[in-house]
Parts: structure tokens; sequence; C-alpha cells
């Protein structure tokens, strides 16, 4: 009996040893699960605290760029030429007078002036030695700041250099108040045309060059459609020699044969007639062009993966493949290749030419270098202008950008693999 109840008793504490092991794995797993939820939620919102806090930094970087090019248009300014000299030439000659007009004011001694007759130990003429003393100090200092502004004029810059030229001006005389001493203003407005005088003369020198490049441009391009017209011509004439000669052959020896000799011949002598006429119209179409200076190919073309939709330059070349000209555009200089909306043939390409770029003047891409032949305008616009002043011609409207086309797929499908999980 002892033995029964011994036996129920270790069975009753198993038991209650297993059902406390029992609630305390649940206990621990209802633990467990608690924390990896805890743990996913924390990190889920970790995830989307980051993902805010990225499109704030983006938000934040769009609106720093913002301003930073609205700080760097506004350094830069716009700056209206005071002068307008054809050439360098006449800028440094206006220069150096502006220069010696300066000189003549510090050697007559009336660039800086004192309104009073100072004394020094009762002598007027020590007095005067002392002020003639502070005056030279006074325009030194002004002209060290001077030569220091004008010495860094830049393009983007010739606003900031003005008004740090006139802060000097007026700090200077401000403290010779004192002493009854002060900087003419006609001396400040001598060293503030010598800074215009810099700063334009340095543009009017990159405009210069610009000219010469363009001017070497359009010799080279005249050079080369003459070099094609030569050569249109001079095959021409060996096209033409060569039938005329087979012909001559063919027509001396139909004289000699008979029957259906005869008559391949006859058909042969048909075809080289043929032949031999659209040689000379060649020939003709060559000399012509030749002497017609101002025919040529107006093009119309685009480059979506370089300068975006509706973008369009509108040139002229006189070569005999205007496709050769677009190739050339489309070199190492920019990332895509050009594409042809429109190729038009004129007897006087520069007249459409320059009609075009004067009807899209103020949609030009480049304000201020109106030899960049770019304008944002639509392509229906364009054909609208060639209608009027040429006639109808046909117009590819879309543009295939071929390359461009197949690096924007390249580029989303490396991404989308990236993304994929």
């Amino acid at each position: 009996m002892d033995a029964e109840a011994e036996a129920r008793r270790i069975v009753e504490v198993a038991a209650a040893e297993r059902a406390r092991i029992v609630q305390e794995l649940n206990s621990s797993r209802e633990r467990l699960t608690q924390a990896i939820t805890g743990l996913a939620e924390q990190k889920e919102a970790q995830q989307a605290e980051q993902h805010s806090l990225q499109l704030r930094i983006d938000e934040l970087q769009t609106e720093f760029a913002a301003l930073d090019e609205q700080a760097n248009l506004q350094s830069f300014g716009f700056y209206q030429p005071r002068f307008d000299f054809v050439t360098s030439v006449e800028y440094q000659q206006k220069l150096e007078y502006t220069r010696t007009a300066q000189n003549n004011l510090i050697t007559a001694g009336t660039a800086a002036t004192c309104s009073i007759e100072w004394q020094v130990n009762g002598s007027v003429t020590e007095g005067r030695k002392q002020t003639a003393q502070y005056l030279k100090l006074i325009l030194r200092a002004f002209n060290g700041e001077c030569d220091a502004a004008i010495a860094r004029v830049k393009f983007n810059n010739v606003l900031v250099m003005e008004t740090r030229i006139r802060k000097s001006y007026e700090a200077i005389n401000k403290i010779s108040k004192s002493q009854h001493s002060s900087i003419v203003p006609t001396y400040l407005d001598l060293r503030l045309r010598e800074l215009y005088l810099i700063h334009e003369v340095q543009e009017k020198l990159q405009e210069e060059k610009e000219v010469q490049r363009q001017v070497r441009e359009q010799m080279r391009e005249e050079e080369l459609a003459q070099r094609e017209l030569e050569k249109a011509r001079t095959d021409a004439e060996k096209e033409e020699k060569r039938y005329a000669d087979a012909l001559r052959k063919a027509e001396q020896e139909v004289q000699k044969a008979t029957g259906e000799a005869q008559q391949r011949l006859l058909v042969q002598i048909e075809a080289l007639q043929g032949q031999l006429s659209l040689a000379q119209q060649n020939k003709q179409r060559a000399i012509s062009q030749a002497q017609l200076t101002r025919s040529g190919h107006v093009y119309v073309i685009s480059n979506i993966g370089s300068f975006g939709e509706d973008v369009y330059k509108i040139g002229m070349t006189r070569r005999l493949d205007p496709l050769d000209r677009v190739k050339e555009l489309g070199d190492a200089s920019v990332p895509f290749l050009f594409d042809v909306h429109a190729v038009i043939y004129c007897d006087d390409a520069p007249k459409l030419e320059n009609t075009l770029h004067r009807l899209f003047h103020q949609r030009r891409v480049n304000r201020i270098n109106e030899r960049k032949e770019f304008f944002r305008v639509t392509l229906p616009e364009i054909a609208e202008a060639v209608l009027a002043n040429h006639g109808e011609i046909a117009f590819l409207h879309e543009a295939e950008a071929q390359e461009y086309r197949k690096t924007v797929a390249l580029v989303a499908e490396v991404t989308n693999g990236r993304n994929r999980p």
C-alpha cells in the first residue's frame, strides 16, 4: 500500500513538474514571440523613419540646389555693357585714355582734395606738406583696393567688384571726413570706367576668338564643299567620256552588224544614250552648283539625349551630302548622335537659315552667343515657318534617338534588377 502511494505521489510530482515545465515553455515562447514581434515592429518603424529622413534629405538637397543656383545667379547679376565699341582695339584705346586721365588728376593734385588749409606749429607750409602726405596715403589705399578688384574681375563678378570699389571709396572718405579730405567723385568714376573697360575688353576678345573660329569653320566647310563639287564634276566628266566612247563604238559596230546582233546593239545604244544623258545632267548640275555660291542645304536636327525634348539646331551646309556635316556634329562633343528631321535644299540657303534664326530669336537656348544655333521650339512651328518662307517639305516628326532610348532601357533594366528580391 505504501508502495502504491509512493508511486502515485511520484507520478503526481512528475505530472506537476511536467505541467510546470510546459507552462514555463509556453510563457517563454510567448515572451519570445512578443519580443520578435516587437523587434519586427521596431525594425519596420526604423525603416519608415529612415525612408522619411531620406525623403527629407532629398527635399533639402533640392531646396539647397535651388538656393545655390539662385545665389549663383544673384552673384552673376546682369551686367549692362557701358560701351559699344566694335573691336577690342577700340576698347584698348579707351582704356589707355582712361588711365591717362587718372594720371593727369593725380599729377595735378586734384584726385583727392582737402577743403581747409591746415597749419602745423603755426606753419602753413608744413600744413600743406602734411595734407599732401595724407592725400597721397588715402589715394594709395584706394588705388590698392581698385587694382585688386580690377585684377580679379571676371565675367561672373564684375558687379561684385564694382560694389567693392564703391564701398572702399565711401569708407575712405568717411574716415577722412575728420581731416576735411576726400577722393573726388571724378576719380572714382575713372576707376570704375577702368573696371568696366577691363571686363568688356575681355568679353570682346572672347567674342573675336569665337568669330575667328566660326570664320575658320566656314572656310573649312566651303573648302570641303568645293572639293566635293569638283570631285562630282570630275566623276561626271569621266562617266560622260566613258559612255560617249562606248556609244561611239556601238554605233560603229551596228553599221556592220546584221540580224540579232544588230538588234542587240541597237538596244545597247539606246541604254548608252540614256546613261550618257544622265552623266551630262550630273556634270551640268555639279557645274551649276559650283557657280551658285549661296546654294546649299538647311538642316533641322535634334539630340534628345543631350539637350532634351523640343530643342532643335537649325543650320546650313553647302556639302553635296549634308548628312556628312550632321555626322561631324555628332562627334565626341555630345554623348548621342543627332536625329535629322528635315534637309531643305534651296538656291539661297543662308537667306532661309537667317530667316528662321530671326523668327525664333527669342527662343534661343543661348541668348548671349548667337552663333549657337539651338532653339527651344516645336517641330510644327519650324515646319510652319519653312512653309511660309520656302515651301512645303517633308518633316520627320518623331526623333528616333536610338542610342539614347536603348541607354534609358538598359539603365531601367539594371535598376529593376537591383531592386528585384
